[in-house]
């Protein structure tokens, strides 16, 4: 299908060739036959990324604070890399649209296919020919409104809920400040809604236009007679200002609170510098309040995601309603957007129709004349036995996110041997990006790369909750699995996949699971197991993990959270250094109703051998430490481990000190993977032991809720061979740099 896109490196548009998305549960495939361009939140965007990356930093500069805390933990290259694959992708475009629905997912019982319907939401209601929406973010067409005008209700909802904001009634008086896109349809909206309207912007065709849209009264603000003339329409000033503009300058908020009445309300829709004077605001006791884009439900992701509305006696105007309310007003003749919609454009000129916005036009619509081809439905897994691989192996990747673009995808193309065939994600913009920027040979949907007979192996780098089911497609598939942490995030999960590893086993097929527990592999973590080779006592091992804090709206905290999403690391470094099984988890935590409750803990592993493991998770410190440190003791000596940085071995008195580039293992375990794909030999970390840490993992939260300790039965699977541990690279070895000292110096 054909998709608008902009490189955020350069800020250029073009129509680019993308796969098309798949369907999901809780929405819908919408064929687009409309979309529209906003003229300021969209030429926003690409204005900002047509800056160099020097204006950027000055405008940003909270990124650049966040760029060199990423340096500090991971290092210079690390980050170099980060922002260059964040900058070298391409990105949707649009947020406002209308189609035709194709097919509905799982779950969405109130539209069918054929339904005309409009759409809103940025990466869902992209200027894209297929989109997939979820339900709340889609709304029925009244019959009278043709799919052109619907394709603005989002924006039309945006203008909605700045009015609603302002809390105004039949007769009051409202001053529009911007007369743009948003501003027009909140000229028509206030004066439907039996409000006297001031329109005021700094272009004298706005002005003329806004009068044409309704406004009562149209003024330039250069004007000189602007606050007189405002006064004597309304007579005591106006009751609220409506700021659309869209300006890094205060002056609009200045003017709303000069036009005011006493104990008036300002209220922000436009991005608009927020340095109005205390005193005009203190003098007149005025109200100041935002209005957040198209009403409540915006940016929750259960609402907008998961489908989960607001009661309505509780919140009468979520965005999906003000998007229904839009559209009964078009349909009731109470707002004409017919002047709005003149200027057309196909897809194919999507470069073209964003040029001709910085002719001051309001906003350009796309029209697809429903070209694009139904979609394919999501294929079936078709069973196979896994095929013999050549030297290459040719690896098909489903997910493009940052993780996989900054290291999985970079250190992927610099092994020798291996091809990078194929790249899906769910919305297919994703994975023209990546496709381009990594020289994928081809870019799919999830289903196709699983039954591409050309991809040799899978690399699953999606969200933590589709790990599992998607690592049981690919077994199906009979490709050999790479699987980012974690594996499951729950047991059921994890029941359900280890039912199809043995079920493979039994068949007769040698399935490989691979998961990316790279600190097992860092050259300074088989540097510490050797210094303890051959040991005959158990060991206690301790590790101190400064996480940092993350907003509790965070994906994570929908996809398992950071327990199981992160700490697996540290339960697998701990039981790949022992060596031995794990027996029982123990934890305990922070109490309930602080801040920082859900992800303080301390866990305590007990191993078959004796062995104990004191993990401390944390996010209530300070990330100017260094992230993680680890202590090993066993046996008269001790090891320890600061960030991946430095390691110093003790013995007999004298300390081993390494130093050496922060190397956290990702490339030796995608080296070891491939190898191992390519010569048809096991996976390096054997599944039962990868089901085992999962398993581990996942009873931190078991344990933590019943503050008792919980055994780990150990239910082996059919046996499998088990691959040899890997040696520290030569490289390494030559570049670390070691000392000796006495302990008491």
């Amino acid at each position: 299908m054909r998709a608008l896109l902009t490189d955020r490196k350069s800020g250029e548009v073009s129509t680019y060739e993308v796969p098309a998305p798949e369907l999901r549960p809780g929405g819908l495939l919408v064929r687009t036959h409309y979309s529209a361009i906003s003229a300021g939140t969209e030429r926003a965007t690409l204005e900002q990324s047509s800056k160099s990356l020097l204006a950027r930093i000055k405008a940003r500069p909270d990124l650049l604070k966040q760029v060199l805390e990423y340096a500090r933990q991971n290092g210079v290259k690390a980050a170099y890399e980060n922002v260059h694959a964040k900058l070298d992708t391409l990105t949707t475009l649009g947020y406002s649209c209308a189609g035709e629905v194709i097919s509905v997912g799982e779950g969405v019982h109130e539209f069918r296919a054929g339904d005309r319907v409009a759409c809103g939401g940025g990466t869902y209601a992209n200027h894209a020919e297929i989109n997939f929406v979820p339900r709340n973010l889609t709304v029925h067409i009244p019959s009278h409104v043709s799919m052109a005008a619907a394709s603005l209700t989002t924006i039309g909802a945006i203008a909605l809920q700045g009015f609603r904001q302002a809390d105004v009634g039949i007769g009051e008086t409202v001053a529009v400040i911007g007369a743009g896109l948003v501003g027009v349809l909140t000229i028509q909206i206030a004066r439907a809604a039996g409000c006297r309207v001031v329109a005021i912007d700094l272009s004298p065709q706005r002005v003329q236009r806004a009068a044409e849209f309704g406004a009562h009264l149209a003024i330039a603000a250069n004007d000189p007679t602007l606050i007189s003339s405002i006064k004597e329409f309304s007579r005591y000033g106006v009751d609220a200002a409506i700021l659309t503009a869209a300006t890094d300058s205060a002056e609009p908020a200045e003017m709303a609170a000069k036009i005011l009445r006493d104990r008036g309300r300002i209220i922000v829709v436009g991005a608009v510098g927020m340095g109005v004077s205390r005193t005009n605001m203190y003098m007149k006791e005025l109200s100041l309040a935002f209005s957040r884009s198209y009403g409540p439900g915006r940016y929750d992701s259960q609402y907008e995601e998961g489908g989960i509305d607001y009661p309505i006696g509780y919140v009468r105007w979520t965005e999906r309603r003000n998007m229904e309310a839009f559209l009964d007003l078009l349909a009731t003749g109470q707002i004409d957007v017919a002047p709005l919609i003149e200027h057309q454009y196909s897809i194919d000129e999507g470069a073209k129709a964003y040029a001709g916005l910085k002719n001051g036009s309001y906003t350009a619509i796309l029209e697809y004349n429903g070209a694009a081809a139904t979609p394919k439905r999501t294929l079936p897994i078709v069973a196979a036995a896994r095929h013999r691989i050549g030297d290459e192996v040719r690896v098909g990747c489903i997910g493009a996110g940052s993780f996989a673009s900054g290291v999985i995808f970079p250190n992927l193309r610099a092994l020798k041997g291996v091809r990078l065939q194929s790249v899906a994600t769910i919305s297919g913009a994703g994975a023209a990006s990546a496709q381009r920027a990594f020289k994928f040979q081809t870019a799919q949907q999830p289903s196709e790369l699983l039954n591409d007979f050309d991809v040799d192996s899978v690399f699953i780098l999606t969200r933590h909750d589709t790990h599992a089911a998607e690592t049981a497609q690919a077994l199906h598939a009979g490709k050999p699995v790479f699987v980012e942490k974690p594996l499951a995030i729950n047991l059921e999960q994890l029941d359900q996949l280890q039912q199809v590893y043995a079920g493979q086993l039994l068949s007769g097929h040698a399935p490989f699971v691979m998961v990316g527990f790279n600190r097992r592999f860092a050259p300074f973590t088989e540097k510490m197991r050797q210094f303890f080779a051959g040991r005959r006592e158990p060991m206690v091992l301790h590790a101190r993990v400064n996480a940092g804090f993350i907003p509790h709206d965070h994906w994570i905290y929908t996809q398992g959270g950071r327990i199981v999403g992160e700490f697996c690391h540290f339960v697998d470094w701990a039981r790949f250094v022992i060596g031995s099984p794990i027996q029982s988890v123990a934890a305990t935590g922070l109490p309930n109703g602080t801040q920082y409750a859900s992800d303080n803990v301390a866990v305590a592993l007990k191993f078959t051998d004796g062995s104990v493991a004191n993990l401390l998770y944390l996010t209530n410190g300070d990330r100017s430490i260094p992230k993680e440190f680890f202590e090993v003791f066993c046996q008269g000596a001790i090891a320890r481990l600061h960030d991946f940085h430095t390691l110093e071995l003790a013995r007999n008195g004298k300390i081993q000190k390494f130093k050496s580039m922060q190397d956290k293992g990702h490339r030796q375990e995608l080296q070891l993977t491939i190898e191992a794909i390519r010569s048809g030999k096991p996976s390096p970390i054997a599944f039962d032991e990868l089901a085992e840490v999962t398993k581990a993992t996942i009873l931190v939260q078991q344990a933590l809720a019943t503050g008792t300790v919980i055994p780990l039965l150990q239910t082996a699977l059919v046996a499998e061979p088990r691959a040899s541990l890997p040696k520290i690279p030569d490289e390494v070895q030559e570049n670390s740099v070691a000392t000796e000292e006495s302990a008491c110096a």
